[in-house]
């Protein structure tokens, strides 16, 4: 019973929604800290009065996408673990190709929830229906990183990274480091939080301040990248460039072409 709850099937499962809780408190911790409120991009203030979603109700909704993805999940396992299990090589993975396989599943991923996420936009039935939810969080916060729509966090999300899973042959070692870093990515992203201002702007890599363009006044229509590079939006021509700057207060704030930080937008535009 011990190896059963030891095994890599579970905790392939486990891991990475203990990741999101424990970096979820860490994060809200820090953003109480009166240390690093100079590099929040929003007032703490504004997680309530410009959000059109309750804490408790984000809450709510992202531990039901979790018991959704650890029933797909744990599926995945169990048909990956009885098809190796009838396999009667013995298979040894180098460094060189988990790390490979790792970069395969990063792609493929990151661009799975990019065509997802710019369809979601594209298509106003959609957009209505289901991504607007999460775009109730005008002002973004680490904990309300995965909050959406169950239908689009189904295939966003859980489909997405069941196929980059597949997709890159991983085994369900490999895949607790995978999912724990794409967990730890998506809350980044999400944070309200740009501790590297500098390094941020010229990234080629997601970050909270890239993203949170997408989210204010007419960044619904640009910066689409999710996870982790921002390359697609180059290539498609939805980048929207912006300057992090600092206001009269000493705190954060991003200035990007129509983006009008102070009045952020009650609809998407």
């Amino acid at each position: 019973m011990e190896l059963l709850l030891l095994s890599d099937e579970v905790l392939a499962v486990v891991v990475p929604i203990v990741v999101y809780w424990a970096y979820c408190g860490l994060h809200a911790m820090l953003g109480q800290s009166r240390y690093l409120t100079k590099y929040r991009l929003h007032p703490s203030s504004h997680e309530d009065s410009k959000n059109h979603v309750s804490k408790r109700q984000v809450i709510s909704n992202v531990l039901t996408l979790q018991i959704v993805q650890v029933v797909t999940v744990t599926m995945v396992m169990m048909f990956k673990g009885k098809e190796e299990s009838g396999s009667s090589s013995t298979k040894t993975t180098s460094y060189l190709k988990l790390a490979s396989q790792i970069i395969v599943g990063m792609v493929w991923f990151d661009l799975w929830q990019f065509g997802t996420h710019r369809i979601l936009h594209a298509n106003r039935f959609l957009y209505r229906n289901l991504h607007s939810w999460h775009h109730r969080l005008v002002v973004t916060y680490s904990f309300g990183a995965l909050y959406g729509h169950p239908l689009e966090s189904f295939v966003t999300d859980t489909v997405g990274g069941t196929t980059a899973f597949l997709v890159s042959g991983m085994s369900p070692r490999a895949s607790i480091f995978f999912f724990s870093l794409c967990t730890v990515k998506v809350i980044d992203n999400h944070c309200g939080m740009s501790l590297l201002p500098s390094w941020d702007r010229i990234s080629i890599f997601n970050n909270a301040a890239y993203h949170d363009v997408h989210h204010q006044l007419r960044g619904g229509n640009c910066n689409y990248s999710q996870l982790f590079f921002v390359v697609w939006d180059r290539i498609f021509g939805t980048y929207m460039p912006f300057l992090i700057e600092e206001d009269k207060q000493g705190m954060l704030h991003v200035r990007a072409p129509g983006l009008d930080y102070r009045r952020p937008s009650n609809k998407q535009q």
